[in-house]
């Protein structure tokens, strides 16, 4: 799991450190924790490993994992990727993405003779249980998350007669529950912190017996990523997020690093990606990426920064990560 270790490194302004900028120095923030969170590790070896064991081409129905280069690496290596089961030839292999899918996804599979590899994360997985859970007990369940996401289809299949979207705090006025006294709010994992909690008020303005989840549904990764963001925020001139755009924890870094203070925030697949532009006037940079991010993608950002002068790199670290999930049952043995 991640444990909360003293915040260092490198905010604070010494005098070295402030004369240097003073004069015009440069500077690197490096967000620890950062990059792949153990859900993503899982996934991603998911697909390796069953290549490894199947051999080429293997299935994956969505993308594996919200990343650009992730989802072409793996493609060069034979993996073909499709939006529903359909697409899978009768009795192929096929991964489920870290996100989860329904009941429905699961009995299409079948129907076709798949062999499925469920790579979703584990605390997706939770979410599924507390879905199904209060389903049983008659509960309106409310899903904060974002409208066409694939987690929060899959967990809204779970129960579809008992779950209502909401998708952020605008929705809440829309939302209508059968007895005020059994309703439940759920949420996507991926979400910001804050945003969520804000829902939740206006939910719990309107539902006052509104019971909170059995545990935290937004990850501990994506709390550990928003955590460090808010803390180097308000020293940076401009932020800078590796990740896809269709990730949505990596949206949310811009999102709270705006809102915490940074003067400029942008999302970056890549190095080639970041406008020289931004950099105009820019003394202290802050650097984070997404969950589903591979570090070689950061050091590609840091190595250009490097060659505009902002050599100078210090950590903010805000937690440790130590949380490892164990592969699929099937793929273990080919675990080294």
């Amino acid at each position: 799991m991640s444990s909360a270790i003293p915040l260092n490194v490198g905010i604070a302004r010494s005098a070295g450190v402030g004369n240097a900028l003073a004069e015009g120095g440069k500077r690197v923030l490096l967000a620890e924790p950062r990059g792949y969170c153990a859900g993503v590790d899982r996934a991603v070896e998911t697909v390796e490993k069953a290549l490894d064991k199947h051999g080429a081409p293997i299935y994956v129905r969505k993308e594996i994992v919200h990343n650009r280069h992730v989802v072409e690496t793996l493609r060069d290596r034979g993996v073909i990727f499709v939006d529903e089961t359909d697409q899978v030839p009768e009795g192929a292999v096929v991964v489920f993405s870290a996100h989860g899918v329904s009941p429905a996804v699961h009995a299409s599979a079948a129907a076709r003779s798949l062999h499925t590899i469920d790579a979703t994360c584990p605390l997706v997985t939770k979410v599924h249980q507390e879905a199904k859970r209060f389903a049983r007990d008659d509960y309106d369940i409310l899903l904060i998350g974002h409208e066409g996401h694939e987690e929060v289809e899959g967990t809204a299949g779970e129960a579809p007669e008992h779950v209502q979207l909401v998708d952020g705090p605008g929705a809440v006025d829309n939302v209508n529950v059968r007895d005020e006294s059994k309703v439940i709010w759920l949420s996507q994992t991926t979400l910001s912190v804050d945003e969520t909690m804000e829902t939740v008020q206006r939910l719990r303005e309107r539902f006052p017996a509104l019971q909170d989840p059995p545990s935290d549904d937004i990850c501990y990764a994506t709390q550990n990523r928003q955590v460090a963001v808010k803390a180097m925020a308000p020293e940076c001139d401009l932020v800078i997020v590796v990740g896809s755009r269709n990730s949505s924890n990596s949206v949310r870094l811009v999102e709270v690093a705006l809102g915490a203070g940074a003067k400029a925030a942008y999302l970056v697949d890549f190095a080639r990606e970041v406008d020289p532009a931004w950099l105009d006037g820019v003394r202290t940079i802050g650097i984070t990426s997404g969950a589903s991010v591979p570090e070689i993608l950061v050091r590609g950002v840091l190595d250009m920064l490097a060659e505009h002068g902002y050599g100078e790199v210090q950590p903010v670290t805000t937690a440790n990560e130590t949380l490892v999930f164990a592969l699929p049952r099937e793929l273990r043995d080919a675990r080294r």
